[in-house]
């Protein structure tokens, strides 16, 4: 395996940003693994699907391919409520496992970012970073984000979605948002992205040395 950078944190952190920046820098292909269940959302929800069914998730996963990555129906908050719902299914996490662990066995490495990437996906990643925010801050950065595609969202209701989400990552049974032994912390509360992506060059650096 290559070199890997396994990124994770809750929502709106900037972790995904932080993806794209790194892999551009260091020349690696990125991977978004949130767009993988948002896109097994959308589909479900597209088809009327229970999102709560396991087995029709599952199947949804599997089915899945590159193209329905491109979709800009994913970058939508009812998107995002839908991954985080799918997402506690073991068997949707278990369907998606190889896309990711096939992605970060790229021949030179890889960057992936998502909730268990450290913990999960590539345990033996070379460098780990787990990116927070506090909640008000990453519920404007998503609401300003949203404000773009819909200009009447509420940031209560974008707060309250955060919240939600944190809860349930956190909570579920399979692979639970948190921060592996090794990674290292970056929060990013009080820093602009260009800050932040100074801290985490230095943290992969670090990593590689």
């Amino acid at each position: 395996m290559g070199f890997v950078v396994a990124i994770d944190g809750p929502a709106a952190s900037g972790k995904g940003t932080i993806a794209q920046r790194l892999g551009a820098k260091l020349g690696l292909p990125v991977l978004d693994t949130g767009l993988l269940y948002r896109a097994v959302g959308v589909a479900m929800a597209s088809r009327g699907g229970d999102l709560e069914d396991d087995a029709a998730a599952a199947a949804a996963a599997r089915a899945l391919r590159a193209v329905d990555l491109q979709s800009d129906a994913l970058r939508t908050a009812a998107a995002g409520e839908a991954a985080s719902r799918v997402a506690v299914h073991p068997a949707v996490r278990a369907a998606l496992a190889d896309f990711q662990r096939a992605f970060a066995a790229r021949p030179g490495g890889a960057v992936l970012d998502g909730r268990d990437i450290g913990t999960v996906i590539v345990p033996d990643a070379a460098a780990k970073l787990f990116v927070t925010a506090a909640p008000q801050v990453r519920a404007e950065r998503r609401w300003r984000q949203l404000r773009q595609i819909d200009p009447m969202v509420a940031f209560d209701a974008v707060l309250a979605d955060i919240l939600r989400r944190d809860e349930r990552d956190s909570g579920r049974d399979a692979a639970p948002l948190r921060v592996a032994d090794d990674a290292v912390l970056l929060d990013t509360t009080d820093l602009d992205i260009d800050s932040a992506f100074d801290a985490a060059c230095r943290i992969v650096e670090a990593a590689r040395g």
